[in-house]
């Protein structure tokens, strides 16, 4: 498998197919709330097994924090490191530019996940796109 940092109008178009997978197809989520204002702001990232899609994500710089965004793994992929690869990749980016705080807002199935990886849930449970999230922190 291959991660890639996007540099490309074709790779851009790879991440959100995947991200419309995920997102919109499977979870319900509107294609106008997926993809939003932060797009060309962005840094994303995007996982190919072969030339096919399988994961993406994206990372904003935001107050202090590095803000990983829109991690995402279509279904026949997950469990095998994917999203922690998105994950890795997207820590090594906000250390590269200085930050040493990286901050999701998290599904709450997701929680334990991110525990694993070194996060710290710090808020309580709220609603985005109508599915229950947590906000964590992690100290690079």
């Amino acid at each position: 498998m291959n991660l890639k940092t996007v540099e490309t109008k074709e790779e851009l178009q790879d991440a959100y197919h995947v991200r419309m997978e995920v997102f919109v197809d499977e979870q319900n989520v509107s294609p106008e709330e997926e993809i939003d204002e932060h797009e060309k702001t962005a840094t994303h990232f995007v996982m190919y097994d072969q030339d096919k899609p399988i994961a993406a994500s994206r990372l904003r710089f935001v107050e202090e924090y590095g803000k990983l965004e829109r991690i995402c793994v279509v279904k026949d992929y997950r469990g095998k490191s994917c999203g922690k690869q998105l994950i890795d990749a997207m820590e090594t980016a906000i250390a590269y530019k200085g930050y040493r705080k990286a901050k999701l807002n998290a599904q709450t199935h997701a929680e334990d996940f991110y525990k694993k990886l070194g996060y710290k849930t710090v808020s309580g449970e709220f609603l985005d796109a109508g599915i229950p999230h947590i906000t964590m922190i992690k100290e690079l």
